[in-house]
């Protein structure tokens, strides 16, 4: 019991002078400085009106917003709802007109089988002196047909 005690009471004495050691060491350690406040925006000035009946060139326009990157445009595409998050249902609808026509017995489900068969009759479709392979100018007819965009609706 005795030593018990004994042992007890230096775990006590060691946790308080760990204690105490952090403790100093933690008043000693420097503040980190906080950063000072940004300056305020420069006040923004209004356009100019012009007289319509004046001489002269007219006041200046507002700068045209920057237009979109080509990633932005994509991801634009692909969020149906415009909230700013691309689903996996918004994601994959662009491709079922695809995988409906790789679904030759429209069950839903794409097999080996279909799946093959589209693909060699697209290789064999590109193939152009069907010697079994295909030169760089035979693959590029593989590529998809890009449509051009319709002009405006206006």
């Amino acid at each position: 019991m005795g030593r018990m005690l004994t042992g007890g009471m230096a775990a006590l004495l060691l946790m308080a002078g760990g204690l105490f050691w952090w403790s100093s060491r933690a008043s000693q350690a420097p503040l980190p400085q906080l950063a000072a406040a940004p300056p305020p925006p420069p006040a923004i000035e209004p356009l100019p009106k012009g007289d319509p009946n004046a001489k002269g060139k007219p006041p200046p326009m507002p700068a045209e917003a920057s237009p979109q990157t080509r990633e932005q445009k994509r991801f634009a595409r692909y969020d149906k709802d415009r909230d700013g998050v691309i689903t996996r249902l918004e994601m994959m609808g662009s491709r079922t007109k695809a995988f409906k026509a790789l679904d030759k017995d429209g069950d839903n489900l794409l097999s080996f089988e279909e799946w093959a068969v589209a693909t060699s009759d697209r290789f064999a479709s590109a193939d152009a002196n069907k010697d079994g392979k295909l030169t760089p100018a035979e693959f590029a007819t593989t590529a998809p047909k890009r449509t051009p965009k319709p002009k405006c609706k206006c």
